[in-house]
């Protein structure tokens, strides 16, 4: 996968990345695009959210995370729907509530 936002992000450094670390990651992309969309600043959300999903590409191709692609897609899915349409009715806080899961799990571990 040729990384455009992230261009000096290595797979294999991804790669050894928990599954809940990289989750948070992504959480924290997510909270970006909010933040940025509350502002009104489409640019910088458009940008944040590009990120998100080039992680979200790059989790589902870890070959750890095999076991848990059915749940990682679908969440990559859930993003995209709520930047473009929401067809699914997802809001900004049910988007947080799901990533600060992860973010609270990958800083026990440390």
């Amino acid at each position: 996968m040729k990384l455009i936002h992230h261009k000096t992000l290595k797979p294999e450094k991804w790669f050894s990345l928990r599954l809940c670390e990289q989750m948070a990651n992504i959480g924290s992309e997510v909270e970006r695009t909010i933040r940025w969309r509350n502002k009104g600043n489409m640019r910088y959300a458009t940008l944040a959210f590009e990120r998100a999903l080039e992680l979200a590409d790059l989790t589902k191709e870890d070959p750890k995370n095999k076991e848990r692609l059915k749940e990682i897609c679908r969440m990559r899915e859930v993003i995209a729907d709520w930047f473009f349409d929401n067809e699914y009715k997802s809001t900004d806080q049910s988007l947080q509530k799901y990533f600060y899961a992860f973010s609270y799990y990958a800083r026990l571990g440390k």
